[in-house]
C-alpha cells in the first residue's frame, strides 16, 4: 500500500491522494516530551549517553513502575519494568524468552499482521482464534485453539485494526479459558498484552489491565502512540509482579534483550519519557476524526463496529472479496488495508491518523465505490 501511494502521488498528484492506509501517529509530540529534552541536552552530566544494565536505567525503570502502579492499582517496581526498542522489540524479546522451538502463540483475528512474523522468527507457530461481531475474543475458538503447545496468547486492546476496547469481562474470559488449559495439560501459558493504543481511548471507563486476571502475565507497550514517537523506539515491557517465576523470566528476558542485538532501549529516549509517564497527545483530536469518518461511513452505507480506541475503523468490505474492494478504492484515489492482512477477509482498515484534508477527500472516494457497487 505504501508503494501505491507513492505511484499514485506521481500520477495524480499528493494533494489529491488521500491515504489512510498507514497507522502513523499524524500528532506531535506533548509539550512535556520537547521540555525534558531539550533539559537533558542541556546537562553536563556524565554517563548519560554509556550503556547500561540491559533492562534500562535504574531510576528510569522506577519512575515508569511508579506511574504504572499508581495507574493500574498493581505494586509494581522498577525490578518489574524493562525498558525495550519499543513494543515490537518487547514482544520480540518476550516471544524469544519463553518459546522453544515449534511452541504455539495463539492470536485472536483480527490481529496486528506482524504478530505472525514475530513468533515464527523467535522459533515459534501461531494458531489462530477468532472474535464475534463486536470484536470480542470468541471464548469457545480461544478453548478450542489453545493445544498441549501453547506458550502464549497474545492480546491487543485497544485493537489494530478494530479499534475495540477489550472489556474486564473478556479479559477475565479469556485468563480463565487460559488457565483451564494450564490444568488440562500441565503446562504454564503466558498472557501477552500489546498495549501501545491503551492511553488512546475515547470513553471515560477505566482501562481493564490483565495483571489481576492471571499471574503469568505480561504487558508490551511503547510511547509511539500515546507521546506520538513512533521513530524514537521506545517502549517498555512489565511482568506481573504476581508471577512465580517472575525471577527466571526477568532474567530470559534480560539475556533475549541482548542477545537479539537490541542490547538496551534507547538511552536518550529512556532520559527523555521517564518523568513524563502522565504526558499524552490531545487524544480529543483523534475522538473528533473518528466521530468524523465513522459517522460519515455509516450514513453512507458501510457497516462498522464504532471503536472506543486507538485511531483505526475496521468497517465491512461491501464485496465479500475485500482486496477487489480496495483495489476499486484505489481507482477513486483511497487507500486502505484489506483485512485479509489482519487475518479476517470482507473488511478493510481505514486509518484516521491523517490530516483533515485526507479524511474530507477520501469521503467522496468512498461514496462512489460504494454506490458504484449498489447501483
Amino acid at each position: 500500500m505504501f508503494e501505491q501511494g507513492i505511484e499514485l502521488r506521481k500520477i495524480h498528484g499528493p494533494e489529491n491522494v488521500f491515504d489512510l492506509s498507514l497507522g502513523n501517529p499524524l500528532l506531535e509530540p506533548p509539550a512535556e516530551f520537547k521540555a525534558e529534552l531539550t533539559r537533558i541536552i542541556a546537562e553536563v552530566s556524565a554517563g548519560t549517553h554509556r550503556y547500561m544494565p540491559n533492562g534500562g536505567f535504574p531510576d528510569v525503570r522506577a519512575k515508569v513502575a511508579e506511574v504504572l502502579a499508581e495507574e493500574s492499582g498493581v505494586a509494581f517496581t522498577g525490578a518489574e519494568i524493562i525498558m525495550t526498542v519499543g513494543a515490537a522489540g518487547a514482544i520480540n524479546t518476550i516471544l524469544r524468552s519463553i518459546l522453544d522451538q515449534g511452541d504455539e502463540v495463539v492470536l485472536i483475528a483480527p490481529y496486528f499482521a506482524e504478530y505472525v512474523f514475530y513468533a515464527e522468527h523467535q522459533t515459534g507457530v501461531s494458531k489462530i482464534a477468532t472474535c464475534d461481531e463486536n470484536w470480542l475474543p470468541n471464548i469457545k475458538s480461544l478453548k478450542a485453539t489453545i493445544g498441549p503447545k501453547t506458550r502464549a496468547v497474545i492480546i491487543n486492546s485497544p485493537n489494530n485494526p478494530t479499534g475495540v476496547v477489550y472489556p474486564k469481562s473478556s479479559i477475565r474470559a479469556v485468563a480463565a479459558a487460559i488457565q483451564r488449559a494450564e490444568q488440562k495439560y500441565g503446562t504454564e501459558i503466558y498472557l501477552v498484552s500489546d498495549e501501545p493504543y491503551r492511553k488512546l481511548i475515547y470513553s471515560d471507563a477505566p482501562y481493564p489491565f490483565i495483571y489481576e486476571h492471571h499471574p503469568r502475565s505480561i504487558v508490551a507497550t511503547s510511547h509511539s502512540k500515546d507521546m506520538g514517537l513512533a521513530g524514537e523506539r521506545i517502549g517498555y515491557i512489565a511482568v506481573n509482579p504476581r508471577d512465580p517465576g517472575k525471577t527466571d523470566l526477568l532474567d530470559a528476558l534480560n539475556f533475549s534483550l541482548r542477545t537479539l542485538g537490541f542490547v538496551n532501549a534507547p538511552a536518550l529516549m529512556q532520559r527523555a519519557v521517564a518523568g513524563i509517564q502522565r504526558a499524552t497527545v490531545d487524544i480529543d483530536i483523534y475522538r473528533k476524526k473518528r466521530d468524523r469518518l465513522y459517522g460519515t461511513l455509516t450514513k453512507i452505507g458501510y457497516e462498522c463496529v464504532r471503536p472506543d480506541g486507538a485511531f483505526y475503523l475496521f468497517p465491512k468490505s461491501p464485496i465479500p472479496d475485500d482486496i477487489e474492494f480496495v483495489a476499486l478504492l484505489q481507482k477513486e484515489l483511497v487507500l486502505v488495508v484489506p483485512g485479509v492482512g489482519f487475518g479476517t477477509s470482507g473488511f478493510f482498515r481505514a486509518s484516521y491518523s491523517v490530516d483533515d484534508w485526507v479524511i474530507e477527500g477520501a469521503i467522496e472516494g468512498f461514496k462512489k465505490a460504494f454506490d458504484q457497487i449498489n447501483s
